[in-house]
């Protein structure tokens, strides 16, 4: 499904975020179950490949003279499940199989093997000899019926190896149990629940549960008493908008709240700011809607974003307010907050990490060192009409133990100097200027107060900027001069 945007025409970015990036691979789970599967060789690899098959419960036709003896336990657990031929492999063994697995000496005999198969219609993987390979296994954590499968492509096999080990520490062992009991109530949540937010709503509930806890006697019971109360809300048939902080641009940066209000969305508003990799983490089925806002730049009306926040709840949808840095710093939060509560629909807020703080993490600088500074602010660095605010207290920016960071302040940077100096602030006082902070194009200036306008003029205003200014970024001030002092030779 295309991007929506709610900007006209001809202000439209060309911008068009995947909801599934380029694969390598598709990743397909195959149900085996009594399903014949052609296995040619006798091999130790073989063997380890008849296991995996016949815990998915896949009737094994094993074609080899004779079996590695790693074949006799896994043959006397599952006997039923296998069927051992006598005889190598020929063209006549493919009849009926759902796939077709092989452990070839030479290139000659995988090449054979593959034809014969591909002949067939029959799917067909040789053992390490990818170019003779249709699928691939990949490393699999199993907390069946949850089956996570990881695959390199056959380019990195012990990154696969890496990946699942990491993601086993992820995965409670008790996620079995939860898995298997999703698959038993499934039935009667659907019996008590309509298709689309309710029954989403009780499943991300369910989710919840089953990373915090173990399954236990009752958990049946509190389930089923969850759904009855989710069908019985006085909300019931509307949806629902969570307001979720984006961060600065890199979606490790995310929270897990944000992450899992993104999966649950059934629509996602998105800043013109946010990222193509926080997208990225988004529901694939969720529709996207571009409400760009940009500093400077003509961009969709506050009003408008409002309205479709309200008709979209209305119609039942859950809806995510996806805003760059944190919703509540500058994001005009209030404004949204206060029009949906007013249509009585329910509206809640995942804090984002505010570009400030992204900054300063980016710098390795505390904007509140108890050396230099016992407060900070955050200010915006134009108002509603576009200019410097009239009323922000500039002696107590001027407050030598005080960190400032400007906001959106680009185009007001020379008025913002003008009015330091004014209030007597130190010429030498560090300033440090950063433009798409947290992203790959980000860059970053270090002068002083005397200097911003020429720092600005540097950077640009096409990206979005940050300026600190105050003794906290003296640092990376004295580092930025001993380094240019280097370069000239001094």
């Amino acid at each position: 499904m295309k991007t929506l945007s709610l900007l006209p025409n001809k202000t439209r970015k060309s911008r068009r975020p995947q909801r599934v990036g380029e694969l390598a691979v598709l990743p397909v789970f195959f149900k085996l179950k009594q399903k014949k599967v052609v296995l040619a060789g006798g091999t130790d690899a073989a063997a380890w490949k008849a296991e995996l098959l016949a815990a998915s419960g896949a009737v094994v036709h094993i074609y080899a003279d004779e079996l590695d003896v790693a074949f006799d336990d896994i043959i006397a657990l599952n006997p039923d499940q296998f069927v051992h031929h006598n005889r190598p492999w020929a063209t006549d063994i493919f009849a009926g199989a759902t796939i077709a697995i092989a452990d070839c000496e030479s290139q000659g005999e995988a090449q054979a093997f593959y034809c014969s198969a591909k002949a067939a219609g029959v799917a067909v993987n040789v053992i390490d000899k990818p170019a003779f390979c249709e699928f691939q296994f990949g490393s699999i954590v199993n907390r069946s019926p949850a089956v996570v499968s990881i695959s390199t492509d056959g380019a990195a096999p012990i990154l696969g190896q890496a990946i699942r080990r990491r993601i086993e520490t992820l995965l409670p062992s008790s996620l079995q149990a939860w898995a298997q009991m999703a698959a038993d109530i499934r039935g009667l949540v659907n019996d008590r629940l309509r298709l689309g937010s309710e029954r989403r709503t009780f499943w991300e509930q369910f989710v919840d549960r089953a990373f915090n806890a173990p399954v236990e006697a009752s958990s049946k019971s509190h389930l089923l008493k969850d759904a009855d109360r989710i069908a019985s809300s006085s909300h019931k048939g509307q949806g629902k908008v969570t307001l979720v902080g984006a961060g600065p641009g890199d979606a490790e940066l995310l929270t897990l709240k944000a992450v899992r209000a993104l999966q649950a969305a059934d629509v996602i508003l998105f800043d013109d700011l946010v990222s193509d990799d926080v997208l990225e983490l988004a529901r694939r089925e969720a529709q996207r809607m571009l409400v760009g806002k940009r500093g400077g730049r003509e961009s969709c009306k506050q009003d408008d974003i409002n309205d479709m926040m309200v008709k979209l709840a209305k119609a039942g949808k859950n809806v995510v307010r996806l805003k760059s840095g944190d919703p509540m710093i500058f994001g005009r939060a209030g404004e949204e907050i206060k029009r949906l509560q007013d249509e009585n629909i329910f509206v809640s807020t995942v804090p984002g990490i505010t570009s400030a703080s992204a900054m300063a993490s980016a710098l390795g600088v505390s904007l509140t060192h108890r050396d230099h500074a016992q407060s900070v602010r955050f200010i915006t660095g134009h108002s509603r009409k576009g200019e410097l605010p009239s009323d922000i207290d500039w002696s107590a920016v001027a407050d030598p133990k005080t960190t400032t960071v400007f906001y959106m302040g680009g185009r007001t940077a020379p008025q913002i100097q003008d009015r330091l100096l004014k209030q007597k602030m130190h010429p030498a006082t560090a300033v440090v200027i950063n433009s798409s902070v947290s992203r790959d194009t980000m860059q970053s200036w270090t002068g002083s107060l005397s200097n911003l306008g020429e720092g600005i003029a540097k950077i640009g205003i096409d990206e979005p900027v940050l300026i600190g200014i105050g003794n906290a970024f003296k640092e990376v001030q004295q580092a930025s001069e001993a380094e240019l002092q280097t370069v000239l030779g001094c």
